[in-house]
């Protein structure tokens, strides 16, 4: 991924398409559409941030369980827990820092899909393996939701590597740097988010959890993997969510700092340094505290999904295209580029709309600051 430039030089945002072009919003002066960019990047960082936590926190609660299976602790003390690690590891300055972080969170999740691939397969072909129901709901109204909710997580999944690849852009030359990037990022989701899926879908149907960990190691019941290959694919996983958080907290940093940091004065010099430490800390503690109160993972990743990745992927590029270059409307990029749109707006408000529903339902069925996490 390419160096962005420190936080003290942010004049302006980039977004790249597809095609190559490279779309400039000029922080001052560019109306409603630089709030509108800054509305998505917030949604989807703040999403992404209590996801984050919300499933180390998860993590941390299986290995506690693994060790006490009768333990008193909650999920949300493991959330608490993750939520102190996160405020000191969130002092890290900007991205500069945390570039070896991302490298190591590509192995990361490079290994924890291989330990699980292999556990599923391991579970699957095991005398033990568990029944399986491969059949859908049985109302139709609850499939068509339940098929743009999974749009919207599938778009949260793809396109988890666009923020920080438009914050690469601000370093020049932004050109074909972040098609190289996303490319890549489209490869590691590939390989990783579709072969845990569907290698776990395979084992357990629609009965599987969306921490495949969970399923493998079942409340009740011997595990279905051996025990050390699911305790190093925790351990892994916990590690890639503290880098994950790490990496689009920062996004959220650079808003708030460019409001509040002055730019003639050093980055750790008094001035800087206790607004940044408090803006900083506020935000994971509230993060945080939605992972602990709301523990909706699947609901969440559908409501950001459609919310912030759907307008983001599908929508905005379209839209800077048509008014940056102004194809003639006669044209059939123009009107290509107006059918995505329209298409996307509409799957997105109908994402939101499903994405919603199930949360509310499913905060119907729980209780707030549940020890489990609602799928």
């Amino acid at each position: 991924m390419a160096k962005p430039p420190e936080p003290d030089h942010f004049p302006e945002s980039r977004l790249e398409s597809d095609a190559g072009a490279t779309f400039v919003l000029e922080s001052k002066g560019s109306g409603w559409m630089f709030y509108f960019v800054i509305f998505i990047q917030t949604a989807i960082n703040t999403g992404v941030g209590i996801g984050a936590i919300l499933l180390a926190g998860e993590c941390l609660k299986i290995m506690y369980e693994s060790l006490s299976p009768h333990g008193s602790l909650k999920l949300y003390d493991f959330i608490a827990m993750v939520t102190v690690v996160m405020i000191v590891l969130s002092q890290l300055p900007s991205f500069h820092s945390l570039r070896h972080i991302n490298f190591a969170s590509l192995l990361l999740s490079l290994g924890y899909s291989f330990l699980v691939v292999g556990a599923c397969i391991h579970a699957g072909l095991s005398k033990n393996a568990p029944s399986r129901d491969y059949s859908l709901e049985s109302s139709s109204s609850s499939r068509v939701f339940s098929a743009f909710t999974s749009i919207s997580i599938i778009a949260a999944i793809f396109g988890n590597g666009i923020l920080p690849e438009i914050q690469a852009t601000l370093a020049p030359p932004a050109t074909g740097k972040m098609v190289k990037g996303l490319l890549m990022c489209y490869i590691v989701a590939f390989l990783t988010f579709y072969s845990v899926s569907v290698s776990g879908y395979w084992v357990f149907g629609n009965k599987s959890n969306s921490n495949i960990l969970k399923s493998l190691m079942p409340d009740e019941g011997p595990s279905l993997a051996p025990i050390m290959v699911l305790g190093l694919a925790v351990l892994f996983v916990l590690l890639q969510l503290f880098a994950i958080g790490l990496v689009y907290s920062q996004v959220a940093y650079e808003i708030m700092e460019k409001q509040s940091a002055d730019v003639n004065q050093g980055m750790f010099s008094k001035r800087n340094l206790i607004p940044r430490i408090i803006l900083r800390s506020l935000y994971v503690v509230f993060c945080g505290f939605m992972a602990a109160m709301l523990p909706f993972f699947g609901d969440i990743s559908g409501v950001v999904g459609a919310i912030g990745f759907i307008p983001l992927d599908f929508i905005l590029p379209m839209l800077l295209y048509n008014m940056t270059h102004k194809p003639k409307r006669s044209s059939i990029i123009y009107w290509v580029n107006m059918l995505i749109i329209i298409v996307f707006t509409g799957v997105g408000i109908m994402g939101s709309f499903s994405s919603v529903r199930k949360l509310v339902l499913d905060a119907n069925k729980f209780k707030l600051f549940s020890s489990d996490i609602v799928d």
